[in-house]
């Protein structure tokens, strides 16, 4: 058993903001941003283990490498196709 600090706001630094979003991403989850307009989905890290999902992180590392400006991860892909590759693991 581990001791608990108490709990403060965190931030992440993206570009010339902060954003304080952190914090609403529960433990075992992770944000990501999707979409023309960046929409925030918070999905689990289990996901990581799903080749579909590594596709997707495949084409992301191509097209922006590790420069994520919106402080998470930034998928390529519409909603509608993330909403739907999600639907499919979520199933697996």
């Amino acid at each position: 058993m581990g001791f608990r600090l108490p709990l403060m706001r965190r931030t992440l630094f993206a570009g010339n903001h902060i954003s304080s979003k952190a914090v609403d991403v529960p433990k075992g989850y992770f944000a990501v941003y999707v979409g023309e307009k960046m929409k925030r989905f918070v999905i689990p890290l289990s996901y990581l283990n799903q080749p579909l999902f590594r596709e997707l992180l495949s084409q992301a590392e191509e097209e922006f490498g590790y420069n994520h400006p919106m402080g998470g991860l930034t998928i390529p892909c519409s909603e509608d196709s993330f909403q739907h590759i999600t639907s499919c693991l979520n199933v697996i």
